[in-house]
């Protein structure tokens, strides 16, 4: 495996510099996901049938401590990687725990939401709109969960093997992933919780 020390360990090979572009393929896929999700829920906003809309159900307090987490775990993984590329191993394993509590975090609020959700009478089978509520909010928590135990992989890795190109591609992609992960909940933000309230 031939290394180019020029570059950041996480690109040092042909292979790394591979899985990072193929991991961008991935993420185009992933946003199509998105897409149709919001798209199927912008034509369907206004179908509540006879359950709650969206401005009886939401709460700006609950929402806005769930995209401060979730924010503030994007700002600490991008620390973690920084030191992963200054070479400061702990100091990148404690940011990438920080990620991942900040993540479990945002998980118990959404949990929270959805129990909240139930008891006022907006199900999966109350009404178009809150079947693609629940759908778009659920596979966007269902993401996160994926990445709390990606995450925690990553983390066990680094701490057997150290930082490799191996260790810190895996790491690299994982932040990307994360990061991803939080421009969809800047849309689900903006575009269902601040335009459902209004």
């Amino acid at each position: 495996m031939k290394i180019d020390h020029s570059l950041p360990l996480e690109y040092s090979t042909k292979q790394n510099d591979q899985n990072i572009f193929g991991f961008w393929v991935f993420l185009a896929a992933e946003i199509m996901l998105f897409a149709t999700l919001f798209t199927s829920y912008f034509t369907l906003e206004h179908r509540v049938g006879n359950g709650p809309s969206g401005s009886e159900i939401f709460e700006i307090t609950p929402v806005l401590i769930e995209t401060l987490v979730l924010l503030t775990s994007s700002f600490t993984i991008g620390l973690g990687i920084h030191a992963m590329r200054i070479g400061k191993q702990k100091a990148m394993l404690t940011f990438f725990a920080i990620t991942l509590v900040l993540g479990l975090g945002f998980l118990g609020f959404e949990i929270d939401e959805f129990i909240t959700y139930i008891h006022e009478g907006a199900t999966l089978q109350t009404s178009a709109f809150t079947a693609i509520l629940m759908m778009t909010l659920g596979t966007h928590g269902a993401h996160v969960t994926f990445g709390l135990f990606w995450g925690a992989g990553i983390v066990m890795q680094i701490k057997k093997r150290g930082l490799t190109p191996e260790t810190t591609n895996k790491s690299f992609i994982f932040s990307l992933y994360w990061h991803f992960l939080d421009v969809v909940w800047i849309f689900i933000f903006s575009f269902i919780y601040l335009k459902g309230m209004m």
